[in-house]
């Protein structure tokens, strides 16, 4: 390849890196053309994008980009690179669920990094176990408000209680004017 088009290579790789919240590698060797499409597929909608680069100018970009270096490990072989721009658990499950599939055997979970702190397999498949992120905003929002639920019920009961009392002495005197 001429140097300017590895320049160029970096550039762009250093600028999708630089809006990256997490990096997640992959060996992809004997992947068919439309099992990698429909895996770009489904990372585009998780938020992410999929990028196959040489090792060496990744490495670059990243390096450039101000992230750290992947493990050396990592880098070898033909490797495919998920980049996540949103949110980092929803890629990882895709790529989880993907690499679990017992119909494929070409693609080979190997960890990655996210903001800055290195991930091994079994680090990005906890990742890929947590809820996501609009799941977990579910939850702080009953969290917050389960007190407050309470807190209105038990208001409420008071006055119900206190309706219920004067439904009872209404109904008595009614009893009595009756008799």
């Amino acid at each position: 390849m001429p140097a300017e088009i590895k320049y160029s290579l970096v550039d762009g790789l250093k600028e999708k890196l630089s809006r990256t919240k997490a990096v997640f590698v992959a060996e992809y060797r004997g992947m068919t053309v439309e099992q990698s499409t429909m895996l770009r597929h489904k990372v585009r909608e998780a938020g992410g994008e999929l990028k196959v680069a040489k090792n060496t100018l990744f490495a670059i970009a990243m390096k450039e980009a101000g992230l750290a270096e992947l493990p050396e490990d990592m880098m070898k072989g033909p490797n495919i690179y998920a980049l996540c721009y949103d949110d980092p658990v929803s890629v990882a499950k895709v790529l989880k669920e993907y690499a679990n599939d017992k119909t494929q055997k070409a693609f080979i979970l190997k960890g990655g990094q996210l903001e800055n702190q290195q991930l091994n397999l079994a680090q990005l498949m906890a990742l890929a176990e947590l809820p996501s992120k609009d799941v977990l905003r579910g939850q702080v929002v009953r969290t917050i408000a389960a007190p407050l639920s309470g807190l209105v019920n038990v208001l409420s009961g008071t006055i119900r209680n206190f309706v219920t009392c004067l439904d009872q002495i209404r109904a008595k005197k009614e009893e009595s004017q009756a008799a």
